[in-house]
């Protein structure tokens, strides 16, 4: 089994503390464990004794994540070290070499590299940028979804809402999805750890229950700005779960203990709904000001507005390859970005707009020094 270099997070984990203005995170600003426990018993919280936890989550958290879905029950989750975890174990359960992974582009590409190493290939489908009545918007091009799903095909994977683009899949395309799928017979991977993080309107709606062969992964890491607690998880079929249980024994067997614990307290249905209010109101406060900056420089830039998500995907126009201008971009400026090629395609960078708005705009108009010396 060949397992291929995954080329964003190793970039990532080289040079995000390297660099004076990090854009390349996806998130928004993370709580303090302070604000976690504000209102709680803290020296119960601190007299936990440090033993494993439940290795599919304790019960309390598992039944709480379970509310944040229809019709499920706490035996229709387990709980995973991180999103990442939960795509790995669920990704490794389904994919074998008879099969055919079909995914998504532009994409978070943790499902390229496993799709390779674990099934017989992988076969893409395009979101494309198009404009609808008078808005621009990144669309599933139909087309190349049904010819990506063939008779090989056991696994589709789906992100709703997008990384990197921010984009969601409307009603239709979301029947579409489920329509092909169905005739393919194929498991459905839905990731859906931006749910939850939407620029306007209500929680996008979720793809669980809509087919029986639907698996949903989510996590804290995004919509609930909380990545280092390391929590994930899966939502699927009950007998699927078990099979997922028997594979994350080989992994890393437990979540953490404490992270159990707050994990538990946070998905509380009215605290889940209090951080994921928090997420919406920095992405919205952010998102005017930073949106401004890229449509007054449309002779460099071509910007569609992300529905979901602290992340902007915007194509340039220059003719340099994305990943090499990400590195005169860190080198150069002392900025890091995502490339597009990193992400299934090019020409293109994510930029994070969770964090601090002034230092978001401080490190584009470094952006923008170096590819106006490019032009």
């Amino acid at each position: 089994m060949n397992i291929r270099k995954f080329e964003m997070e190793r970039m990532q984990c080289l040079y995000e503390r390297e660099v004076e203005l990090n854009l390349s995170e996806s998130g928004v600003l993370p709580l303090k464990l302070s604000e976690l426990l504000e209102g709680e018993d803290v020296e119960e919280f601190l007299a936990q004794e440090l033993w494993y936890s439940a290795s599919d989550g304790c019960h309390l958290l598992r039944e709480r994540i379970a509310q944040f879905y229809p019709d499920c029950e706490a035996e229709n989750i387990t709980v995973t070290n991180g999103g990442s975890e939960a795509n790995y174990v669920t990704l490794w359960t389904l994919l074998g070499p008879d099969g055919r992974l079909a995914m998504m582009v532009p994409n978070y590409m943790q499902a390229w590299g496993l799709g390779h190493a674990y099934a017989g290939g992988v076969d893409t489908f395009k979101l494309e940028r198009r404009t609808e009545a008078g808005e621009s918007r990144w669309a599933l091009d139909v087309d190349s979804f049904k010819r990506a799903v063939n008779d090989k095909t056991n696994v589709i994977l789906i992100t709703n809402p997008n990384n990197p683009t921010g984009s969601v899949l409307n009603e239709a395309e979301m029947e579409t999805v489920i329509e092909v799928a169905r005739k393919a017979g194929a498991w459905l991977v839905v990731d859906e750890i931006y749910r939850g993080a939407e620029v306007e309107g209500d929680t996008t709606p979720t793809f669980w229950g809509r087919y029986e062969k639907v698996i949903v992964t989510s996590g804290l890491s995004k919509a609930f700005g909380l990545p280092g607690l390391r929590i994930g998880w899966v939502v699927a079929p009950k007998n699927v779960i078990e099979e997922l249980w028997i594979r994350h024994d080989y992994l890393t067997l437990t979540p953490g203990i404490l992270s159990d614990q707050l994990a538990a307290i946070i998905m509380e249905p009215k605290r889940r709904e209090a951080l994921l209010a928090r997420t919406r109101k920095i992405i919205r406060t952010n998102l005017p000001p930073v949106e401004n900056w890229f449509l007054q420089r449309g002779d460099i830039f071509i910007y569609t507005r992300p529905q979901a998500g602290a992340i902007i995907y915007c194509e340039y126009k220059l003719p340099i390859n994305s990943t090499e201008l990400i590195h005169r971009l860190r080198t150069e400026q002392s900025v890091l970005l995502v490339p597009g090629d990193q992400l299934g395609l090019d020409r293109g960078i994510r930029t994070g707009y969770g964090y601090d708005l002034e230092k978001t705009l401080e490190g584009l108009a470094r952006t923008e020094t170096l590819m106006r010396s490019l032009m």
